[in-house]
């Protein structure tokens, strides 16, 4: 879909040097595509050229044409893309018409060591926290629906196997998963989500009284023997910790980044890290912290308060050199909705909490699309003989 803009409107941004003055006019392929990548999305808070790429551009006949590929899913923000996309050009070029054609392709993401991308996952996001009781869990079943409702294909693997709970956060607790070759199990769908879980393949009262190989061999029978289908992100909610299994998962499951959850307090963010200093030393890039129960919230009055104190993520992100990615509050209607199977993404999408998820979760994304991509797909294998 194009958006075509026939008058000039006033531009609050000005991109190029000395644009202020009226001095700069871009005209040629060349001068439009860089004016271009050196936008600032306001909606995105980056330039184009961090989260796309100009795939063509011309200006033929007072006509302005281009056309962008997006590396992040952005369905909400789109049209305002295009509006001042589309707005900028026609302010520094001497077109008096522009079309902006915009499309999103996800692209695949090194992962660490000597590790092979999952078959069907273009990109694995470790959820994880130094301890438990951070809200993790809740944070990454919203975060994976708010990238789905941004236009990506995901998916969700409950990697704690001790106290799995997206079965229940997702509402699709007490169903169990077919094998059509008895070899694969297709994964459940819960709120357009593909999920895997051991709570899928146990009883809810069993206790998983495993030792460490064998919770490390339930994990990867679940993420190999699961028939993925063509996901942009499988989202990981990572077992709380920093022992033996958590290190033996972060060094067997191919993972392309990492999101460290924590609360404000200091003990949550003495743990959470440790184990941003765990994914650093396997070689998983951590793409940021997000900073759970920032704020209560009152459901009566909406009076604000830092229960848990403040601050903890800002001097983890001043440490480590790595992005806040979000800020999401205590409120008692994400404990509800959590607990109803109705994630608050989904429960109440036009609410603060819910809008919060889902800056968080674009804030991933271009964190992500930042990282190195993979390639080793375009290629076959390469065999080296002797000369005999």
């Amino acid at each position: 879909m194009c958006l075509r803009i026939s008058s000039k409107p006033v531009i609050r941004t000005r991109i190029l040097p000395n644009a202020s003055q009226r001095s700069v006019t871009v005209s040629t392929e060349t001068d439009v595509n860089k004016f271009l990548n050196s936008i600032e999305l306001e909606a995105i808070g980056q330039p184009l050229h961090k989260v796309g790429r100009v795939l063509e551009s011309a200006i033929v006949d007072g006509r302005a044409n281009a056309s962008i590929e997006l590396a992040i899913p952005f369905a909400s923000g789109l049209e305002a893309l295009r509006a001042q996309i589309g707005a900028e050009l026609l302010a520094h070029s001497a077109a008096a018409t522009v079309d902006i054609e915009i499309t999103t392709k996800i692209r695949s993401h090194a992962v660490q060591g000597n590790l092979k991308p999952v078959a069907g996952i273009k990109n694995i996001i470790a959820i994880a926290s130094g301890k438990g009781g951070v809200g993790k869990s809740t944070v990454a079943a919203n975060i994976a629906l708010a990238l789905a409702a941004e236009g990506a294909a995901v998916g969700v693997l409950d990697a704690d196997i001790y106290g799995p709970s997206q079965p229940h956060m997702l509402g699709i607790s007490g169903e169990q998963p077919v094998s059509e070759d008895g070899k694969s199990m297709l994964p459940l769908v819960g709120h357009g989500l593909q999920v895997m879980s051991i709570g899928f393949l146990v009883d809810p009262d069993q206790p998983m009284v495993w030792r460490g190989p064998m919770v490390t061999s339930a994990l990867n029978q679940l993420m190999h023997q699961t028939r993925w289908s063509d996901l942009d992100y499988l989202i990981v909610d990572m077992p709380p910790g920093t022992g033996d299994i958590q290190l033996t998962l972060s060094q067997k499951v191919p993972v392309s980044g990492a999101v460290i959850v924590t609360t404000p307090q200091n003990i949550a963010t003495l743990d959470a890290r440790k184990g941003l200093a765990m994914f650093r030393k396997v070689s998983i890039p951590v793409l940021g912290v997000i900073e759970n129960m920032s704020m209560h919230i009152c459901s009566s009055c909406g009076h604000e308060d830092s229960i848990f104190g403040a601050g903890g993520a800002d001097r983890i992100v001043a440490d480590f050199d790595i992005p806040l990615l979000g800020q999401l509050p205590l409120q008692t209607c994400i404990r509800e909705h959590s607990d109803s199977g109705v994630p608050t993404v989904v429960a109440d999408p036009d609410s603060a909490a819910a809008r919060a998820y889902r800056q968080a979760a674009i804030n991933i994304a271009v964190a992500q699309a930042a990282q190195r991509s993979d390639y080793s797909s375009k290629f076959g294998n390469i065999v080296v003989e002797g000369a005999g």
